[in-house]
């Protein structure tokens, strides 16, 4: 009898785990393992070059009320593919990318139930993209996620770069930290004073999340194609270091409403041993669907200034252009109101910003503060908040629009919605048909604050949809969005293109808050901008905000490591963001920011350690220019810049925006020197870089 008993436990063991598949990347560093477990539960594993990246770790889900969605499978199907294309996209840091992959399909049925689950695998040369998929059924059309169960079962303590889980703020600093540590750090972090925060019930952290193991790996988790479904944040298991899903709820616990028929998004992970890998990923690009706009011919890089920072330099400026607090939306009749006398976005000064936008060859001029709302701009509690095609009596948009024009100068409408998201769909088209009738091809949107509706966050499945939606609905009015405290990027900016940039981290702003540290900015290209690019507003030379008024903050960064972030922080859409006065006291640094591209043919990243050090050069779009940043964390160090990437056979002139040798960010910002030197491409370049320093180089073909 117990002779038997263990004949039917092997049977049943082997029964589960006979099915098994393994597929390779193009290149075959990466191998993908897939198998149904004894439970009939779906695994995998990935290993990069034979080491291990991600342990045998489980998929499925919990689903309404309480069912198990992740075991009792048999496979019904598979299928493997290549595909080797290139695409051309709109705008971005290469003007071809290669999409490269292998790919292994598995169709599965649920035993008893039996539902259908299928699982798609997408293996790069730079890593894994893999997502579910719900098809038509009899048995099943609609059910709610209690929890996606995909977990990443790690090797080790991994080096992390991490924010808090948090369902509606991706602004916390990232604190950099062993997996071990987050318990003991987390809740110091979450104590940062921001707009709001709803920090996870658990111990979890944001994708993406950077990481790196003691044997030199480097490896990012995120996801991409984020559509109709939650963000994911990641539980964190300290102990045995297993990362799993966890999705952003609504305020009533629900996590996502499914409609069989339907994908969720790509659960990414990016791996290599050199970080330069990291960062020249287009994986997250690739696993998002071609561009679906017929006509992309507006669609337009851009690089601004704006009416933006002096309200946070403690000068006095405001967006409100009363002190009334008083307002009702509709019925406050403005121009029976006292001025503050400190509105900023008056006519008058918005044609100074015209004026400097024209003479320096700038694109656009950013406006906040244009519209009535902004005196009583109460979030979570009051609904009707702006109106958006009503501007300030001191606001005259039709001669501002006029004189932009004349000056061959767009001005870029700014629709903050304090979160009140339900008042901002119900006045979206008319807000679209307002910028149309004036000239406005581009809109900074801002979500600050708790949402309305008032059951959902941020990064929730309701939100998630809002934020794709205004991007649709402006395409519909050849408008680019570029949007403020949203969701973080997953790449579908490729297929709706005028989403041209967002925030959705710690931008700039938070330097008038004595918020960054000098290593901020090493790590966003790693963390945030691997999904998209990022509005980070650089090019701040005032350094020490004490000059202008009751603000006491000092940037985190050298003038000339400002300069460089142009290169660094990737994006199409790029400011200028100081007061125009502070520009023209350093023209000569200020003409790296002028010259400076913000679309690119190629880019080849140099030199790279999250943290620590980034050095990237670029090739503008169908020019022979190029352009290089290099910034470092607090620490001093010297940058070497192999100059092979240029064309053999030929000279070129290059101007070196240096550090000064007493540049400092704490004692001496605004040291620099400009130097130029003759070049080619077996030139190798080593520069000094200050604390919290860096250098900038613009690279011209002579003649």
């Amino acid at each position: 009898m117990k002779r038997l008993s263990m004949i039917c436990l092997f049977l049943l063991v082997w029964a589960g785990t006979m099915f098994a598949q393994t597929l390779k990347s193009p290149d075959g560093n990466l191998t993908l393992q897939f198998r149904l477990s004894a439970e009939g539960t779906p695994v995998y594993s990935l290993q990069y070059k034979g080491k291990d990246v991600i342990k045998e770790s489980k998929l499925g889900f919990s689903v309404r009320p309480d069912y198990q969605f992740d075991r009792n499978f048999t496979v019904t199907d598979t299928q493997t593919s290549e595909s080797n294309t290139t695409w051309k996209p709109v705008w971005g840091q290469y003007s071809e990318i290669r999409d490269h992959h292998n790919e292994l399909f598995i169709a599965m049925k649920q035993n008893g139930t039996g539902w259908l689950l299928n699982l798609r695998f997408r293996l790069f040369n730079d890593g894994l993209g893999f997502r579910y998929e719900f098809p038509v059924q009899k048995e099943l059309r609609h059910f709610t996620v209690n929890e996606e169960e995909t977990e990443f079962r790690l090797t080790g303590d991994h080096k992390a770069f991490w924010l808090p889980g948090d369902y509606d703020t991706n602004e916390y600093p990232t604190t950099t930290s062993k997996l071990s540590e987050v318990a003991s750090l987390i809740d110091s972090v979450r104590q940062e004073p921001l707009a709001i925060r709803s920090a996870t019930p658990n111990l979890a952290v944001q994708s993406p999340l950077m990481l790196k193991s003691a044997e030199g790996l480097y490896i990012n988790i995120h996801e991409a194609a984020l559509v109709n479904y939650p963000a994911m944040q990641l539980n964190l298991d300290d102990k045995g270091f297993v990362l799993s899903t966890h999705l952003t709820p609504d305020r009533n616990g629900t996590k996502a409403y499914v409609q069989t028929g339907s994908v969720t998004p790509w659960r990414t992970i990016v791996v290599s041993d050199d970080a330069r890998d990291i960062l020249a990923s287009s994986l997250i690009l690739n696993l998002n669907e071609p561009c679906k706009l017929a006509d992309t011919s507006w669609i337009h890089p851009t690089k601004y200034v704006g009416v933006w920072w002096e309200y946070f330099t403690g000068q006095g400026s405001t967006w409100a252009y009363t002190d009334t607090q008083d307002i009702v939306i509709g019925k406050t009749d403005y121009t029976k109101l006292k001025p503050n006398g400190h509105h900023g976005a008056n006519t008058a000064h918005v044609k100074e910003y015209i004026d400097f936008a024209s003479k320096h060859g700038f694109d656009a001029v950013l406006v906040e503060g244009w519209n009535e709302g902004w005196e009583d701009n109460y979030a979570y509690s009051k609904e009707f908040i702006y109106d958006f095609d009503k501007p300030y009596p001191d606001f005259d948009v039709a001669e501002l629009q006029r004189y932009a024009k004349e000056k061959g100068v767009k001005i870029i409408m700014h629709h903050e919605t304090t979160s009140s998201v339900a008042d901002y769909e119900r006045q979206m088209h008319d807000a679209f048909r307002f910028m149309n009738k004036y000239g406005y091809d581009a809109v900074k949107t801002g979500y600050v604050g708790g949402i309305i509706p008032r059951s959902e966050h941020h990064d929730g499945q309701w939100m998630v949809n809002h934020y794709l939606r205004v991007a649709q609905t402006a395409a519909q009015y050849k408008i680019m969005v570029n949007s403020h405290e949203a969701v973080r990027p997953t790449g579908l900016c490729r297929t709706y293109p005028n989403w041209i940039a967002q925030e959705s981290a710690r931008g700039t702003e938070f330097e008038s808050f004595k918020g960054n540290r000098p290593d901020h900015t090493t790590i966003l290209p790693f963390t945030r901008l691997m999904g998209g690019p990022m509005d980070y507003t650089p090019g701040i030379f005032e350094g020490d905000l004490s000059q202008y008024g009751s603000n006491q903050a000092k940037l985190s960064t050298t003038l000339v490591k400002q300069l460089a972030l142009y290169v660094t922080m990737y994006s199409p859409l790029q400011m200028a963001a100081d007061l125009y006065q502070s520009y023209e006291k350093h023209l000569d640094a200020f003409q790296f920011i002028k010259d400076v591209a913000v679309d690119w043919d190629n880019t080849y990243i140099l030199e790279a350690e999250p943290g620590d050090y980034i050095t990237i050069a670029r090739k503008a779009k169908g020019k022979n220019e190029w352009y290089i940043g290099g910034i470092t964390d607090e620490n001093a160090r010297e940058a070497v810049i192999d100059l092979s990437f240029l064309p053999e056979g030929k000279k070129y002139e290059a101007t070196i925006y240096a550090d000064g040798k007493k540049a400092d960010w704490r004692t001496n910002p605004q040291d620099y020197v400009i130097s130029t030197k003759k070049v080619s491409s077996k030139t190798v370049l080593k520069q000094r870089l200050a604390p919290s320093g860096g250098v900038a180089i613009s690279i011209k073909e002579l003649e």
